[in-house]
């Protein structure tokens, strides 16, 4: 267990919150089950960002899905890092894109995808959707059948 765990510096200490957008709070362990296909999900129902033009706030659940490969992604570093944007300026379709990116840049995972289901504001209720498969292979096809699946 040592191995999975020695470079992971969250867990157990003093939370410290980010009061601006900080990817560099990510961590990883190793997975222990690389030879299998297998979807690990997390639900954010409290994130927050704010409007890059009004500053107004904004509140979304965030959902996380991955087939990690070699790295899988720290509950509480992960839980930190969207902690980060609660005072980051962007539009909704940016926070989903910034989170699948980081995490792909990260974990390097088979496939991931991050749907984000924001609250109306001003009427209107904006849910966007962002996926991706490794490049050559069979998770890239999975996520253009995935995303076409998901066009109304």
């Amino acid at each position: 267990m040592e191995d999975q765990t020695r470079n992971l510096t969250l867990l157990g200490g003093k939370t410290t919150y980010a009061v601006e957008y900080n990817p560099s709070v990510l961590e990883t362990f190793s997975n222990r089950h690389p030879e299998r296909d297998y979807w690990v999900s997390f639900y954010c129902p409290e994130f927050t960002s704010v409007c890059p033009i009004t500053r107004q706030p904004d509140f979304a659940q965030i959902n996380i899905h991955y087939f990690p490969d070699q790295k899988m992604v720290e509950s509480k570093s992960l839980k930190l890092y969207l902690f980060s944007f609660r005072n980051h300026g962007a539009f909704h379709e940016d926070c989903v894109n910034i989170i699948m990116n980081d995490l792909i840049a990260l974990m390097d995972p088979r496939y991931i995808e991050v749907y984000g289901d924001f609250n109306p504001r001003g009427g209107i209720s904006i849910k966007p959707y962002a996926n991706y498969g490794r490049p050559g292979t069979a998770y890239e096809e999975m996520a253009r059948q995935r995303l076409s699946g998901r066009i109304l």
